[in-house]
């Protein structure tokens, strides 16, 4: 596979580049014939020591030592404009040759899968699997994305054109690109990250997610009639329900945006019935084919005539004249019709589920506010705010009142007691799948759930079946170690017993990595999940429940992303497997499902690792001895993280040396850097930004630091044998240190080695670098490699390119904060200049990564 990446990808890449070089751009200098030679200078800058300010200057003073420092700046910016859409014709490149360097049959495909069971004579097993499972890909607005709309529809055509070879296409959507701005001149609205998600459900979900299903069905020989489990894939969406931090979001916000999914939705299917009303021209067929698409045709684009008001009336329609198909035309286009059947099946009216999320303390913020207006006309909340835990949650739960009749003088109240009455809307509208979650961020206890539980019912009118799940989410490392005694509690609440007990005896848990990763480590953070998971699973199957994870992961390894896939293939009968649920945003979506091949493989490993360990009766589950041995590791890494994280230079160094202060000028998201305003906080800090900022960095702190340390300490404690034979026998633990392999890889430490000499911040540089360096040798002990990601050379290869194309930028972004940090009075009329190179090449560091935030 490494043979056929750097043929189909990286001599592809170097030809179409040569192309792209010689296009023109405004000003005086040729950029793309400068463009080399500036890569050039920094790698050689670099080896021999050298700060990005003297690489630059000395450029300058090589290569155009007439020019005016104007004439520099303009140039620097040229060069930007350049590698940014180099970037992009490497991932038109890479995306167009995803078949060659994916084995598209091969481990963790639906084509493996089904030859596998056949060998192994388990194929009813599967079927009984696959009739209770599923997997549930939330789109969430986090700001990860740096490309608009318009340049994503570039990167489409681009591929398609070099997937057929078409030299001249390619040459005109590169002169396009040239003259395609690659950034947001403002802030995009909640609204507009949503219409943009909109793109990737209606242009490769819609196709992508039948096709899976229609495979499974004819390996094992299943009519469409027969079919159970039409959740098996589904879509959830997070942009105009995702309140937690983001003032935007409004309750106008979120019925807009769920009124858009069923308008795109509706769109697709008046296509379908345009297509199926051209070969559908039989007697008793097409006049009933036509009315399908008369009635679909108001919803989808507006106006006034009859329409359906739910999807079981569409289906109603689409099989009476599948019937008639079938008993008087001898099932001609047949597969035409199951196949739209099979769609309105899976999607209804509401195509993607909207999520709410809040914070809870908003929502005890709201209850207070309520019972101060209640406390004149009820005794028992006089003295509310004495109670135990479980006395304010019977005091709430016996609580009867309209919260919309009451009046607050502060308008975030009404709009939060809004954000659930429009629960209510879209489940009317566009189904109860529309909208049906409720995810309680920084959840600490089961009265914070129980808020959500009560007031859901009170504004929603009901005083039984609740059609919601409310989604406890927890994510600090203490959250997660507490969150088995909230779940006890909580189970153990009659009301709250009887709401499950209508949910279909589930509850739906949330684990995040981002801020885990942030509060205590890589170690401490995926092994706290990985206990969690274990202990919820017990609890809750005591209970007589059944635990479903929804994992809140970004792209990075930092944020519990890199190969999931194998890290669900990991987990052994101890974490409950019925389910596999997670978060995708920005670059990954557009990067592992922006596109119908790399959507439709990375779905089936998604189902394939989410399934095969029950069918195959895989036997993963660490033993005592190895958990000991995990928890010793995961230890030893929190305290080597914890003596980073309050090394009193720590804040400061991401305030005045890293980018951070730089995103809130992206313009990539709706959503406020951090939580509150005023000075920097730790605890303020959002995941992206966070572990953003170390990307940009070429540091990746959070995707490594502590791995080494704590190999080291259990070396010295004589367990490195141990530590092997877990590497090679443990999937778990291995694509732990993969995933953290991949940090280490992208990291470049040569760019910041400046920082080593600063009075300021000289010594805590020196100790990141250390870490490096040591979780470097560490994990290329414990594995056995000669070098970091050698098990992966298509992913090595393509780091590594990626890396060097952007290697200019990296460098032009360091010298422009040193410049800021450096600079004098005099020096302020170039601010803005150096302020904006530093937001300009954000954009193509970020891209090139593809899961750097």
């Amino acid at each position: 596979m490494a043979s056929n990446f750097n043929e189909t990808v990286s001599t592809r890449y170097h030809m179409y580049n040569s192309l792209f070089l010689n296009l023109p751009y405004t000003g005086i200098y040729r950029t793309g014939t400068f463009l080399p030679l500036l890569q050039q200078s920094c790698e050689t800058g670099f080896e021999k020591g050298k700060d990005p300010k003297t690489i630059i200057k000395k450029f300058f003073a090589d290569f155009t030592p007439q020019a005016t420092r104007e004439e520099q700046i303009n140039l620097l910016f040229g060069f930007i404009q350049y590698v940014e859409r180099q970037v992009v014709l490497f991932d038109s490149i890479e995306d167009s040759a995803f078949e060659d360097i994916n084995d598209m049959n091969g481990r963790g495909t639906v084509s493996a899968l089904m030859l596998r069971a056949t060998e192994e004579g388990v194929l009813e097993e599967l079927k009984k699997k696959l009739d209770e499972f599923s997997v549930r890909i939330v789109l969430t607005a986090h700001p990860t994305q740096f490309y608009p709309g318009n340049v994503l529809v570039i990167i489409n055509d681009l591929e398609q054109e070099i997937r057929g070879g078409n030299v001249e296409s390619i040459n005109l959507l590169l002169r396009q690109l040239g003259k395609t701005a690659f950034i947001n001149k403002q802030k995009p609205s909640p609204f507009d990250e949503a219409v943009s998600l909109s793109w990737f459900l209606e242009h490769v979900f819609y196709q992508v997610i039948p096709d899976i299903i229609k495979k499974l069905m004819t390996g094992l020989n299943v009519k469409l009639e027969e079919w159970q489990n039409f959740d098996l894939i589904k879509i959830g969406f997070w942009p105009g329900g995702d309140r937690d931090g983001n003032p935007f979001v409004t309750h106008e916000i979120t019925i807009k945006v769920a009124q858009r999914l069923q308008e795109t939705l509706l769109r697709c299917y008046h296509r379908d019935l345009r297509f199926l009303k051209r070969r559908l021209t039989f007697k008793g067929v097409e006049e009933i084919i036509a009315r399908a698409e008369r009635k679909v045709y108001p919803s989808a684009y507006g106006g006034f005539g009859e329409i359906y008001k739910h999807p079981d009336e569409l289906l109603n329609d689409l099989f009476e004249a599948r019937d008639v198909l079938v008993s008087r035309h001898n099932n001609l286009f047949l597969h035409l019709l199951d196949d739209f059947i099979l769609k309105v099946k899976i999607f209804g009216f509401y195509f993607a589920s909207m999520d709410i999320r809040q914070d809870s303390r908003k929502h005890a913020y709201v209850w207070e506010a309520c019972i101060d207006k209640l406390k004149s006309k009820n005794k028992k909340l006089k003295n509310f705010d004495t109670l135990s835990e479980s006395e304010k949650i019977d005091t709430l739960l016996s609580l009867n009142f309209k919260p919309a009749s009451l009046k607050f003088d502060d308008p975030f109240i009404p709009e939060l007691i809004e954000s659930i009455d429009v629960i209510g809307q879209i489940q009317a509208q566009n189904g109860v799948e529309g909208c049906h979650r409720y995810v309680i961020s920084n959840c600490q206890s089961a009265l914070d759930v129980i808020r959500v539980f009560k007031l859901a019912k009170l504004v929603l009118g009901k005083d039984e079946d609740l059609n919601l799940d409310i989604v406890p989410l927890f994510e600090t490392i203490e959250d997660l170690a507490n969150a088995p005694t909230v779940m006890t509690s909580l189970y153990g609440i009659p009301e709250y017993r009887a709401h499950l007990e209508h949910r279909g005896k589930k509850q739906t848990i949330m684990l995040g990595f981002s801020d885990g990763t942030k509060d205590g480590g890589y170690l401490r953070a995926n092994w706290s999940i990985y206990t969690a998971k274990e202990n919820l699973t017990r609890i809750a199957r005591e209970q007589g429940f059944t635990a479903v994870f929804f994992d809140g992961r970004g792209g990075p390894p930092a944020r519990g992303g890199g190969n999931t896939h194998d890290f669900y293939a990991s987990l052994g009968d101890t974490i409950e497997d019925k389910e596999v649920q997670i978060t995708v945003q920005g670059q990954t979506i557009s990067s592992n499902f922006g596109k119908p091949v790399s959507c439709g493989y990375n779905l089936e490993q998604l189902l394939s690792a989410g399934i095969e360990n029950d069918v195959f009766k895989t036997t993963n589950t660490l033993s005592e001895k190895e958990k000991a041995l995990l928890d010793s590791l995961a230890e030893e890494g929190h305290k080597a993280y914890l003596d980073l994280k309050k090394d009193p230079k720590f804040v400061p160094y991401l305030e005045k040396i890293t980018p951070l202060a730089f995103f809130g000028d992206s313009n990539i998201g709706s959503r406020p850097v951090k939580r509150s305003s005023g000075s920097l906080k730790f605890e303020d800090l959002r995941a992206i930004p966070f572990v953003g900022s170390w990307a940009q960095m070429k540091q990746n702190i959070p995707g490594f630091y502590g791995v080494g340390s704590a190999i080291r300490e259990l070396k010295r404690q004589g367990k490195m044998r141990e530590l092997k034979t877990l590497f090679k026998e443990s999937l778990f633990f291995r694509t732990l240190l993969s995933n953290s392999m991949m940090s280490l890889t992208k990291c470049y430490y040569p760019a910041t080695a400046y920082l080593q000499k600063d009075k300021e911040f000289g010594e805590f540089w020196k100790k990141m670098h250390s870490e490096y360096k040591l979780s470097t040798s560490m994990i290329l002990e414990v594995s056995g490699l000669n070098e970091l990601m050698e098990n992966t050379p298509v992913n090595r290869d393509s780091v590594k390119l990626r890396e060097r194309i952007v290697l200019p930028l990296i460098t032009i972004q360091q010298f422009a904060l040193q410049q800021l940090r450096e600079m004098t009075a005099a020096d302020k009329a170039q601010e803005q200049q150096y302020r904006t190179l530093v937001v300009r090449c954000m954009f193509g560091i970020i891209n090139a990564a593809r899961n750097s935030a």
